[in-house]
């Protein structure tokens, strides 16, 4: 007898795709159960506005939720950092895969990189978040540059440099390494440089709470250093009050004496687009070992970057 195929909802997208036929893969490893993909568009993708005018928070996700709530799919593939904080009661994050490169990376003409980059070059990012670190450092370096708001996939981003409307653009490393076009970038930027977004890098698979046969499958390609790590850095993104679209950055990574991991460092980053005020700490612990230890580590460091200001530097906040 055939199995039933398991339906993955996903984003239309090369790049969202990609992803979830790299899921799909994995879950039929898994389960030894035939996965189909289900492309469902969502509001981010037929908008043409930039994100921070729409409100960045759950603008590629509400549509896969909602099928997954009607029962259309049995299970979903998210880019971690575009789900709000806020976890649905109906729903569970059955898995949190290891966590691909989360640095951001640059694609120049002339194999340039960012600090080669000439005076007055145009950059292009849809993120205030890099807007606002991009700045910073430019200022802080004697740097000329021009951040320009631009959205789209990645060939239309790349086709901007390629074209000579701007001089470099910049994307997720994780995004062009799963879509097999990592060898365009000519500068990885270091995360002491800019930090990501919270979750870069990471995918959220969901499905409904009510499915334990399929959470317990999925659950087996959850990684624990990713959702522990993605865990502190969403929470301080929760205690911010920001949503996606706002300029923050933040990266927990863990800190490991050869083989062994000993402690965990959460770093936040809130600035002005313009790059010209910065509230960025970190604070270093025991890797957490339960959801709630992550969840309070977050909330301790936002507390302390509110503490410095960090509240009055966030501007456009998604609602």
């Amino acid at each position: 007898m055939t199995q039933q195929p398991l339906r993955l909802g996903t984003r239309r997208s090369k790049l969202a795709m990609a992803q979830s036929g790299q899921v799909a893969d994995a879950v039929r490893r898994v389960t030894g159960r035939p996965v189909e993909l289900v492309e469902i568009t969502t509001y981010g993708d037929v908008s043409r506005e930039a994100l921070a005018q729409i409100g960045g928070t759950g603008v590629f996700v509400t549509a896969l939720r909602d099928a997954l709530l009607r029962g259309e799919v049995d299970f979903a593939v998210h880019s971690l950092k575009d789900l709000p904080t806020a976890q649905p009661e109906e729903l569970v994050l059955a898995a949190v895969p290891v966590r691909e490169d989360p640095r951001d990376v640059i694609v120049a003409r002339d194999a340039l990189k960012f600090t080669d980059l000439p005076r007055g070059a145009r950059i292009g990012t849809g993120s205030p978040r890099r807007m606002a670190q991009l700045n910073a450092y430019a200022r802080a370096h004697g740097l000329d540059i021009e951040t320009v708001a631009i959205r789209g996939n990645v060939d239309t981003r790349i086709g901007y440099v390629r074209d000579g409307e701007l001089d470099a653009v910049v994307l997720a490393a994780a995004g062009l390494n799963r879509i097999g076009r990592i060898d365009e970038v000519t500068d990885f930027l270091s995360v002491d440089t800019v930090l990501p977004a919270p979750g870069q890098g990471a995918l959220a698979i969901e499905c409904t709470a009510d499915n334990a046969d399929l959470i317990a499958a999925l659950g087996e390609l959850d990684d624990p250093f990713t959702r522990v790590a993605v865990t502190a850095e969403r929470s301080l993104l929760a205690a911010l009050e920001a949503g996606c679209s706002a300029p923050v950055g933040a990266l927990a990574d863990l800190l490991a004496d050869g083989q062994i991991v000993k402690e965990m460092r959460l770093r936040g980053v809130v600035g002005t687009t313009d790059g010209t005020r910065m509230v960025q700490l970190s604070t270093t612990g025991p890797v957490p070992e339960t959801h709630d230890q992550a969840l309070a580590l977050g909330r301790e460091l936002a507390t302390e970057m509110l503490a410095q200001g960090a509240a009055g530097l966030m501007g456009e906040r998604a609602h």
